[in-house]
């Protein structure tokens, strides 16, 4: 059988980009045009920041001074990847001062202030998204109301505030919550769409399966171990965890950072178990409704103490 071709960079931001069109597709379809408008103008604004960033770097605005540093800087797509991946994260039209921070804080704060891109240790969307959802928590729960969720006395329900109101939904068992929210089946359809353009990444090997497969499978058999079949104290099943608050886009997406995440597969394991386990914990136990982001950045300040654990071992055996 012939061999697949690995596909390599600048190419490898465009495909991560067109896998992410599936789930884009669907928040677009079920949580309207609202969406685009994050896209947009978080694009807009990651882009610019970093060409106000380069231009500060090399001390001048001049068009011919500035064509090759910004084709370094903006050529490889990382730029718009940070900012689709803070747009799958956010409700619906969010007011622009509010995505601007988010890409000054991703863009300018998390990529560029540690020297740029391969030097940064913090995933730069999900500090972007990080900072705005604690500057900002009321508007970022500012979701669309859906029919048929008056019974749980809401009006916005959606992504990271479903779960919040998951997990104080008062003595309703988990059957009787799962009955009134008719939007669940939305959440696993969009789940199900970009778990479909994760797996073409790993298909096209420019992802690995260790990441996202030890992530799921922990918060899988976290949820499976603390589950109790349903009952109104219940913290929910795995199929529940696997399928709502960003879990699936979050494994495949957002974790296979290369930059970020350890470059020895055994470490990528335990990273990736890491995250699964913060997630778990804040989302169950925490005040916030979901731990997506916080897990991962605090499983990024492991990175450089596994990164250099393996390098010596590599010296070890030179």
């Amino acid at each position: 059988m012939k061999a697949r071709k690995i596909i390599k960079t600048p190419n490898v931001m465009a495909w991560v980009l067109v896998a992410l069109l599936p789930g884009l597709a669907g928040m677009t379809f079920y949580l309207g045009l609202g969406v685009v408008w994050n896209l947009f103008w978080l694009s807009a604004f990651c882009l610019a920041t970093e060409v106000l960033v380069v231009a500060l770097k090399n001390g001048s605005l001049a068009t011919a001074n500035l064509r090759a540093p910004l084709h370094n800087n903006l050529g490889d797509g990382t730029t718009l990847l940070a900012a689709w991946l803070i747009a799958i994260c956010l409700p619906p039209y969010v007011s622009i001062q509010i995505l601007a921070v988010a890409a000054l804080a991703s863009i300018g704060l998390a990529k560029h202030a540690y020297g740029g891109l391969g030097n940064n240790i913090f995933n730069p969307a999900m500090v972007g998204y990080a900072v705005i959802l604690l500057s900002f928590p009321q508007a970022l729960a500012a979701w669309p109301a859906l029919e048929g969720v008056e019974n749980l006395g809401a009006d916005t329900l959606s992504g990271a505030t479903y779960l919040s109101e998951f997990r104080y939904r008062d003595a309703m068992t988990v059957d009787e919550f799962l009955l009134n929210s008719p939007q669940v089946l939305h959440q696993q359809i969009i789940a199900g769409l970009f778990l479909l353009g994760g797996l073409g990444l790993i298909y096209l090997r420019i992802i690995s399966w260790r990441i996202p497969l030890a992530l799921l499978i922990t918060v899988g058999l976290l949820a499976s171990v603390t589950y109790d079949q349903g009952s109104t104290q219940s913290m929910g099943s795995a199929w529940f965890h696997w399928t709502t608050g960003g879990t699936i886009a979050a494994a495949f997406f957002v974790a296979t950072d290369p930059v970020t995440h350890p470059s020895r597969h055994s470490h990528q394991v335990i990273f990736a178990v890491s995250i699964g386990i913060l997630l778990f914990v804040i989302r169950t136990q925490g005040n916030l409704p979901d731990g997506i982001a916080f897990a991962i950045l605090l499983a990024n300040c492991a990175t450089p103490l596994l990164n250099r654990i393996h390098r010596q071992r590599e010296s070890r055996h030179v």
